[in-house]
């Protein structure tokens, strides 16, 4: 498998990106849909509503985010399938818009498409 990187969305899209896949659920702000340059945008991968409004971005639960993000995860086997394939075959980037780059859903989804 190929890099999966992680990127904010607000960062410039450059040619090493390769397969640029939005993680959120909703559409970051500030940012048009040309300046996204988006190849996919699963939604049903990103963390549910309610556990995105309980986590808060709060790195005191990131653990327990980390962990009940993965199990929302394990019933999105088809969903995940697209990202798996495409960093089989070449660059993929992760994008979010949370300014917590270390506690955020990339970083674990990135985890689960890498093993």
């Amino acid at each position: 498998m190929n890099a999966v990187q992680i990127k904010r969305i607000y960062e410039p899209v450059a040619g090493e990106d390769g397969y640029r896949v939005l993680v959120d659920r909703l559409w970051p702000r500030g940012i048009s849909k040309d300046a996204a340059a988006l190849d996919d945008w699963p939604k049903n991968i990103a963390p549910s509503h309610e556990l995105r409004r309980w986590y808060g971005h709060d790195p005191k639960r990131w653990e327990e985010f980390r962990r009940r993000y993965k199990d929302e995860l394990a019933a999105q086997t088809d969903a995940l399938e697209r990202p798996r394939e495409r960093a089989r075959k070449g660059a993929i980037t992760l994008l979010f818009s949370a300014k917590d780059e270390v506690h955020s859903q990339a970083v674990v989804l990135k985890e689960v498409l890498e093993k």
